[in-house]
């Protein structure tokens, strides 16, 4: 088979009849993004699964509150589960996408995109926030004032009466830093003091539960439908087209070296809001391969795959429903009303476990390395549930029958299992998780079912 190249003249072409099309376009300027940018994972902008927030990024769309119009409800409280914004890769991919720009350089014929492109990225980026990771937060705290703003107002946040919690890692501190920095900015006042909780329990459970860190995270068998697709007939297929467009010996060209391309594209969109070179060599067919096999790391490594996975969640689970016990509870005119909001800031770890605890997103046909071509409907997208900036949103409402609680995941209503209402009663989501509620004993699931023993390695 003839290697393909993508000349220069070919993305000068290219390049020109973008801005021809920009010009005679009468419609507001978008920032041109690639065609696969909503396939990336965990690596997808947030306003790539938000198309209305590339017109504009403060655009909020009130009617997904859907509490009953009829029964006068207003909200009274708002926790929100947030994962970071947008940031540097880790030193792992850093590692990978070194190595991968080396091999383009010393053994791929020029003539390509690639010519001028220069290794940018060092070893001390470390998955830090970046700028465009800060106003993310920004962003989503004025969008979440403008939707909120009996809750989420000046008075609340002068009294202390918001709690923040956040991770420890640095790219959560600075991503609750900015959040309340986009809530000063929203009420036009530059003297506020920051302030936050450090709490890992909560932000990053999953360190502190030895059934599912020996179970899944250091077990290697837990994640074998990964490496089973990693080394298929889908990924073969988009391993040999990139090494015929770029000339490499395909030998040379490892499926992580494929996957480094992909970051690369996905890295350069989220931290410099650029078409990256490396975006054009892949077409939609290999993006939606790759995405799969993200997918599949996430589903079996953090979300329904395991069952520890989710039940590591649960002291995170018990502390919202804490938090919204406390908010809903009827008080005498002596007693101060309960916190308005609880913003609480973590990671793509934090929500995927929670989500699967919530019985959401769970696939009737698990996906597994064989059924690529059936999964194409499926509901579990981490490109859709935990961009960068994802969030979770637990909306309490007082109304005249009691009581009643909203989700929306990503600004967007979102039911609970098994009831109809987007806003039920809150006794009625209390009964739908009854047996998590009174159970979901955090130190015993993580012991695993062996007591004091290794957990099982096949799980």
């Amino acid at each position: 088979m003839p290697r393909v190249f993508i000349s220069s003249r070919t993305l000068v072409s290219a390049a020109l009849s973008l801005l021809l099309t920009r010009l005679c376009c009468s419609s507001p300027p978008v920032p041109e993004v690639p065609l696969i940018a909503a396939r990336f994972g965990t690596k997808t902008r947030y306003e790539d699964m938000n198309q209305q927030l590339l017109r504009d990024i403060l655009f909020v769309n009130r009617s997904v509150l859907k509490a009953p119009a009829e029964q006068r409800c207003s909200p009274v409280h708002v926790t929100a589960v947030i994962r970071h914004g947008s940031r540097y890769p880790t030193q792992k991919n850093i590692r990978r996408i070194q190595s991968l720009a080396e091999l383009v350089r010393t053994e791929s014929p020029t003539g390509s995109v690639l010519d001028h492109w220069v290794m940018w990225f060092t070893q001390d980026m470390d998955g830090q926030l970046v700028e465009k990771g800060r106003d993310d937060l920004r962003h989503l705290a004025k969008r979440l004032a403008i939707l909120f703003p009996s809750l989420l107002m000046e008075e609340n946040f002068r009294q202390r009466r918001i709690s923040f919690l956040s991770s420890s890692k640095h790219r959560c501190l600075s991503s609750v830093e900015a959040f309340q920095q986009g809530l000063q900015q929203h009420w036009n006042q530059h003297d506020f003091v920051y302030s936050h909780k450090v709490d890992d329990e909560l932000m990053r459970f999953f360190e502190r539960c030895r059934y599912y860190v020996e179970g899944v995270e250091n077990n290697h068998t837990a994640l074998m439908e990964v490496e089973k697709f990693k080394h298929g007939e889908e990924m073969e297929g988009v391993r040999r087209r990139m090494a015929n467009r770029l000339g490499l010996p395909l030998q040379r060209l490892t499926p992580d070296l494929v996957e480094a391309a992909f970051f690369l594209c996905s890295y350069e969109l989220s931290i410099k809001s650029v078409h990256s070179p490396w975006c054009f060599l892949f077409d939609d067919n290999d993006a939606k391969v790759l995405e799969y096999k993200l997918d599949l790391k996430q589903y079996w490594k953090r979300s329904h795959g395991h069952g520890i996975n989710s039940l590591s969640s649960c002291p995170l689970f018990h502390h919202i429903f804490r938090t919204l016990d406390r908010a809903g509870r009827p008080r005498r005119s002596t007693e101060a009303s309960p916190e308005p909001a609880s913003i609480q800031v973590g990671h793509a770890e934090t929500l995927l476990p929670l989500l699967a605890l919530l019985g959401l997103y769970k696939e009737q046909a698990p996906p597994t390395s064989h059924n690529y071509n059936t999964q194409h409907g499926r509901s579990f997208r981490s490109s859709r549930l935990v961009p960068y900036a994802a969030n979770l949103l637990f909306v309490l409402y007082d109304c005249q029958r009691g009581p009643r609680v909203q989700m929306l995941l990503n600004e967007t209503p979102l039911r609970f299992p098994g009831l109809e209402e987007d806003a039920p009663l809150y006794r009625d989501v209390r009964v739908t998780y009854r047996h998590l509620l009174d159970g979901c004993d955090f130190h015993k699931e993580c012991k695993g079912p062996t007591g004091n023993r290794t957990p099982n390695t096949e799980l």
